[in-house]
């Protein structure tokens, strides 16, 4: 363990990302020090495929951290903690070393749509009640996808893992027999009860997985091991810091956003849009396919939610067919009446993840000659916040919550004004901007600190760090004229869904 540990008061956090790895020392109080960036690679060999390499993965969060040490200026006896949040829906196989004997199979990687129907054909409502996750892009179905195409690679897979669970492995010089997954990734597996927090023998069975290949499950902040020697002097900390076993990078965000009782939501207002909630109960989504009930990192509390994949870039992607920036596509939407004149805007433009409709598109209806690029603009926020309100409507139905509090809002288009006040409309609660754009990293802090004795109540510390600004308060008129607005956008949505998929039966 780090000598001076009684001068320990700070905690090294990481967010391992898509497009690249975030690291900063956080302090006992909540501030963030020294915050570096390392992108990442996204390999494409083939159309639907999506892989990083482990390597260059693990390199970035070293390099991350070695960056954010030096520029905070901390000494390393300072740091009592590892955390890292990761990429939640992908996973790689790792042999009896700890070596990668597969690329990264991202989230973002959609090969594995070829094994979805071997698990709704053995019953897709059952399977949501034991996993919590209806059948997406995620670990049962690549798994499922290596068995079957890559048999004598799936052959020498000793385990698989989760990025977070990689890299604090390998940083800890870990072996296979080690390894682990932590509980928030659970949903995402496809062969475990999330209930009772145990892989599930008749999944496993019904889909001849190996149930050796699985790793032990743990909770975010347990200890897995220590910075080893050589790692250490790379990322110019102490041997032996003590590294947590991580989490999914939405559940640290979700915690980092302060989102630790029942009855507040959290919007993620970025490339992908998420809306989360908090919950005691858990109620899976067997009817709606929509919810995606996954365990907050905080014991007994669960976290449903819900995201289109690729909201926020479709923001970017009108910023730049229109060379416009956002302050001027704000300013121009501002002007536009709520509902867009009947103007209504589809955002699934790689088809709808939530609930699974892969054929779905994008498009804009009822277009009509007034319609300027103002109207386009908000047509593509609302659209948002329409969704939202199809999720919130959903949990409802499950878990008869007949208010919110507030909802806290991070991301890049929590800076909006605008956005802000159209979702708090559209929804009728409060909207709260966070301070903080980077709450997985705090999140990824929290369980870390927890696990050395740094917070002991971590929910109480996520809810004092979080910090959330002034309300945005919703407007009732504006809420009556979005309530119908969105029930045109509902109705728009299933006769597309439907359109796309008679076209994609007669291809």
């Amino acid at each position: 363990m780090p000598s001076q540990m009684s001068r320990a008061d700070c905690t090294v956090a990481v967010d391992l990302g898509t497009q690249g790895t975030k690291a900063a020392l956080v302090t006992a109080d909540g501030k963030l020090l020294g915050s570096a960036f390392v992108p990442s690679n996204l390999n494409r060999p083939a159309p639907g495929q999506v892989e990083q390499d482990p390597d260059e993965m693990f390199g970035s969060v070293v390099a991350a951290i070695r960056s954010a040490v030096d520029r905070s200026g901390v000494p390393p006896g300072r740091v009592a903690a590892i955390g890292i949040g990761g990429q939640m829906a992908g996973v790689l196989g790792i042999d009896e070393n700890w070596h990668a004997v597969t690329p990264y199979d991202s989230w973002l990687d959609s090969r594995c749509e070829a094994a979805m129907p071997l698990i709704r054909d053995w019953g897709e409502e059952a399977f949501i009640g034991i996993t919590g996750s209806p059948v997406t892009y995620a670990h049962g179905p690549k798994i499922l996808w290596w068995r079957r195409e890559r048999l004598e690679v799936y052959g020498a897979i000793a385990k698989f893992l989760v990025p977070s669970a990689y890299v604090a492995g390998r940083l800890a010089g870990l072996r296979a027999k080690d390894a682990y997954i932590d509980h928030t990734h659970l949903h995402f597996t496809g062969f475990a009860d999330v209930r009772r927090m145990s892989w599930s023998d008749e999944l496993l069975r019904a889909f001849g997985i190996d149930g050796d290949k699985m790793p032990t499950i743990v909770r975010p902040w347990d200890i897995v091991g220590g910075l080893t020697d050589t790692y250490a002097a790379m990322a110019g900390l102490l041997p032996g810091t003590p590294i947590a076993a991580g989490l999914g990078d939405t559940a640290a965000a979700t915690l980092g956003a302060g989102i630790a009782r029942p009855g507040l939501l959290f919007d993620v207002a970025g490339t992908a849009s998420v809306l989360s909630c908090c919950t005691a109960e858990y109620r899976p989504d067997t009817e709606g396919k929509t919810l995606i009930y996954a365990r907050s990192a905080l014991p007994d509390l669960w976290t449903p939610l819900a995201y289109i994949n690729g909201g926020g870039q479709c923001l970017a992607w009108y910023k730049r067919l229109t060379g416009l920036d956002y302050d001027e596509l704000n300013a121009l939407a501002e002007a536009v009446d709520p509902g867009c004149g009947g103007l209504t805007f589809i955002p699934h433009f790689g088809g709808r993840v939530c609930p699974n409709t892969p054929a779905l598109r994008g498009s804009w209806s009822g277009l009509a000659w007034s319609h300027e690029r103002g109207a386009l603009f908000r047509a593509i926020l609302e659209s948002v916040a329409y969704e939202y309100k199809h999720y919130l409507g959903t949990l409802g139905r499950l878990v008869g919550q007949a208010a919110y509090e507030a909802v806290h809002v991070a991301g890049g288009g929590a800076r909006s004004a605008l956005f802000n006040r159209i979702k708090a409309d559209a929804l009728g609660i409060p909207y709260r901007p966070l301070q903080a754009e980077d709450t997985a990293l705090m999140g990824a802090a929290l369980v870390a600190g927890h696990g050395v004795g740094l917070f002991p109540d971590p929910a109480a510390s996520a809810e004092r760090f979080a910090a959330p600004g002034e309300a945005i308060q919703p407007d009732a008129d504006r809420h009556r004229q979005y309530a119908a607005a969105a029930s045109r956008y509902r109705r728009t949505v299933d006769g597309m869904q439907a359109v796309y998929a008679s076209l994609d039966a007669d291809e």
